[in-house]
């Protein structure tokens, strides 16, 4: 579905992304990872068609730069990693946005499965009660969810995602990297995500990419990348250490808190 050749992008102070090739095909949700300054927002501009490149983005098998803008953002939908509602629009306005690649005209009458796709799109963000709420009075992440119903009114059949659970706590983290996958299985659709949290690239990502200084130095499934020597050297530790570390603490945890539960039950 998506091809990328020999992805350079740079700056002044040189290549910021260094000749980066992978695929993604229907099905996978593939993860960018890396530490800070690795180049993995970078890379995902390049091939959203946002930021320019040398190298090559084929959408089923046609270079990305010929597509018309209309027709590449009928196929792919971007979200960003951060959100400014600087217009007093409701939310059900600001997802039918999405639906601006499918119309013919100015008037939404020219698009008419637009109405349905919008409603599809805040049924699946759980955002159909809230869809005359002025998107101001959101919280960060019912703002994010807005923002990701209108990359789904657009109907891609591929979806980029930068940081998308940035600065979400828990609760929302969950609901929206769960929303991603159910959408994925329904049909012939992939992901590309940037993430920092090595976690949510275990769980939900099929694929795991990681760049190092801009270069591609792992490419495979989730486990067998995270368990690289090439982790190690990008991060300067032991990250699987770490993590492991990092889970036994919570397995702890979730053991006193069955016990208390237990315990509580009892007394009850």
């Amino acid at each position: 579905m998506l091809e990328i050749r020999g992805l350079t992008v740079s700056y002044e102070g040189g290549d910021a992304v260094q000749n980066v090739s992978f695929t993604a095909a229907p099905g996978e949700w593939v993860m960018l990872i890396g530490p800070n300054g690795a180049g993995k927002s970078t890379l995902l501009a390049a091939v959203a068609q946002c930021a320019a490149y040398r190298g090559s983005v084929l959408l089923d098998g046609h270079d990305a730069r010929q597509w018309k803008p209309r027709a590449f953002a009928r196929s792919v939908g971007v979200l960003a990693q951060t959100h400014a509602a600087e217009y007093a629009f409701t939310v059900g306005e600001l997802v039918s946005m999405g639906r601006y690649a499918h119309t013919r005209g100015f008037f939404r009458s020219q698009d008419p499965n637009g109405r349905e796709a919008v409603r599809r799109a805040l049924d699946m963000a759980g955002l159909w009660d809230m869809r005359l709420r002025n998107v101001r009075t959101l919280s960060g992440g019912e703002l994010q969810r807005a923002y990701l119903a209108q990359a789904l009114a657009q109907e891609p059949r591929v979806l980029l995602l930068d940081e998308p659970a940035n600065h979400l706590d828990l609760v929302y983290q969950k609901q929206l990297f769960e929303l991603i996958g159910r959408w994925m299985r329904d049909g012939d659709r992939c992901v590309i995500s940037v993430v920092h949290d090595l976690s949510l690239a275990l769980r939900y990502g099929t694929r795991v990419l990681l760049l190092d200084r801009g270069c591609l130095t792992a490419d495979g499934p989730a486990r067998d990348t995270l368990a690289s020597d090439a982790l190690r050297r990008a991060y300067g530790m032991d990250v699987a250490d770490w993590m492991a570390q990092t889970a036994e603490q919570w397995g702890e945890v979730k053991n006193r808190a069955a016990r208390s539960h237990d315990k509580d039950k009892k007394a009850g």
